[in-house]
Parts: C-alpha cells; sequence; structure tokens
C-alpha cells in the first residue's frame, strides 16, 4: 500500500516538474509563429511596392520608346525632305547623308538601351518571383548561366566608338563578337556594316563585298541596306568591275528609289556616263 501511494506522489511530482517545460515550449511555438506571419506580412508589402515600383517603371520605358520611335519617324522625313533640297547640290549629299546615318545610329543605340532596361526589369520580377516560390527539400535553387559576353548595349558602344577613333581591328573583333552574341538583335545588321566598311576602309574591296552582300541579304529590313549596296557598288568599282558596279547602283535605285543613297548612285551614274537604268535594246527590224 505504501509502495502504491509512493508511486503516485511520484508520478504528481513528475508531471509538475514537466509542465513548466511544456508552457514554456509552447510559448515558444507561438513567438515563432508571430515572428513568421509578421515576415510573411513584411514580404507581401514588400511585394506589392515593387509591384507599383516596376509599373511605374515600365509606363516610363513605354513612354520613352514612343518618342524614341517618334524621333525616328521624323528623321526619316528628313531624309527625304533632304533629298529632295539637295538634289542639285552636288558633293553636299554625301555629307548630309553621313549627318542623317549618325542620327539613325544614334537613335537605334537609345533603342538598345531602353530594350536592355525591360530585359533588366523582366529579370528582376522572375527572380523576385523565384525566390517567393516554394522551394523543394534537399535541392539548390537553379539559377541561369551568366554570359561571358559584354551586354548588347556596352559591346555596340565599344565597337562603335573604336570605328569612329579609327582603331579598325578593335572594332572589326567587337563587331563580330556583337554579331555572335547579339546576331538576332536591330543592331546586328549595323555592326555588320561597320565590318565591311572597316575592310572597304582598308583597301580590301573583295571581301568588303562579300560582308556588304552580307548586310543586303541577311538584314534587308534594318537601315544599313541601302548604304551596304551603294558602297557595295563603289567598292566594285575599285575593282575595276564597272559594269557589275553599274547594276548594283542601278538595282539600289530601283530597290530604295527615295533614299539619299539612290541619290548618291544616280551621281556615281553621272559621272560614270551611264543612265540610272539599263537602255532597252532596240528590235530589230525583220529582213
Amino acid at each position: 500500500m505504501k509502495t502504491k501511494f509512493h508511486r503516485f506522489i511520484a508520478t504528481v511530482l513528475g508531471l509538475a516538474l514537466l509542465a513548466p517545460a511544456a508552457f514554456g515550449a509552447n510559448k515558444e511555438m507561438v513567438q515563432l509563429q508571430t515572428q513568421i506571419q509578421d515576415l510573411q506580412d513584411k514580404v507581401a508589402r514588400l511585394q506589392q511596392s515593387n509591384d507599383e515600383r516596376f509599373g511605374a517603371m515600365r509606363s516610363l520605358i513605354e513612354q520613352n520608346t514612343d518618342t524614341v520611335n517618334r524621333v525616328a519617324n521624323s528623321l526619316d522625313s528628313i531624309s527625304h525632305s533632304l533629298q529632295t533640297s539637295t538634289a542639285d547640290q552636288g558633293g553636299k549629299v554625301d555629307q548630309v547623308s553621313a549627318q542623317v546615318q549618325s542620327l539613325h545610329d544614334a537613335v537605334d543605340e537609345l533603342k538598345a538601351r531602353l530594350a536592355k532596361v525591360s530585359k533588366q526589369l523582366d529579370d528582376m520580377a522572375a527572380a523576385q518571383q523565384n525566390l517567393q516560390a516554394p522551394g523543394q527539400p534537399g535541392q539548390n535553387p537553379q539559377l541561369p548561366p551568366q554570359s561571358q559576353a559584354p551586354p548588347p548595349d556596352v559591346l555596340y558602344n565599344n565597337a562603335l566608338s573604336d570605328y569612329n577613333g579609327a582603331k579598325y581591328n578593335l572594332a572589326a573583333q567587337e563587331f563580330g563578337d556583337y554579331i555572335k552574341y547579339y546576331g538576332n538583335t536591330d543592331l546586328a545588321g549595323n555592326a555588320q556594316y561597320y565590318i565591311a566598311d572597316i575592310e572597304y576602309k582598308q583597301g580590301n574591296y573583295k571581301q568588303a563585298v562579300q560582308d556588304y552582300d552580307k548586310v543586303i541579304e541577311q538584314y534587308p529590313s534594318g537601315n544599313k541596306a541601302s548604304a551596304a549596296q551603294l558602297k557595295k557598288a563603289y567598292a566594285l568599282l575599285n575593282l575595276n568591275q564597272r559594269d557589275a558596279g553599274v547594276r548594283e547602283l542601278r538595282a539600289l535605285i530601283a530597290r530604295y528609289p527615295k533614299s539619299l543613297e539612290a541619290q548618291q548612285a544616280r551621281e556615281r551614274l553621272n559621272s560614270l556616263g551611264a543612265t540610272a537604268t539599263a537602255s532597252k535594246p532596240s528590235p530589230s527590224r525583220p529582213r
């Protein structure tokens, strides 16, 4: 009887000792849940704030893109007006054409920068979603491999700067890298044109003809296509291939009749004593 009583006392004392520990653990669990809930609320507020910022930045980029497009359209109108107004001013056409082309290049570079900013916003939004997505236990998040190439606008602008600085070998390598890594972008045709133009400046007319052909064939809708065809004709003439050069100048006029390059082609044909269109053979008289 005493033994049972002693066991009962021991059990009661054990429960009395365990109760504070259980109460303490339960309290810590409640605190942990409270902290987790607080953290989730902060993450939700941060998400809302980031969404608002992303939306504002996207709106600003769209507005800037619209402005750039209007500038590009204005440049096209200016080009047509200049083509008309300078038709009788001889050598000034070449200078005006180069200036207008420089403006086109500046607009293209601005478009590339806006596209880069837009892509960075998309990448940031995607990364944020990946952070919020629940990961599977035992697995590390998969990070996208980073390209070893510089950003497209940096690579193109460096190449253009070296080209303008007459660092032709370095510029050709950089333009080649741009085509290698970013061959599907709007400025890829420009990069190919400058590679051919470097060869032209260095007197390598045969290779320049081949690379101008790449601009014409691979990037027919780019803003360097007409310039590439004009310079291809010049290169052929420098190779003493007069007939081929004349055919190329006539093809340019037929393909881009309202361009400044077409006006230059007409003047070059006049200096060669050729017409803008091939003369049709006279019909043979019946005998």
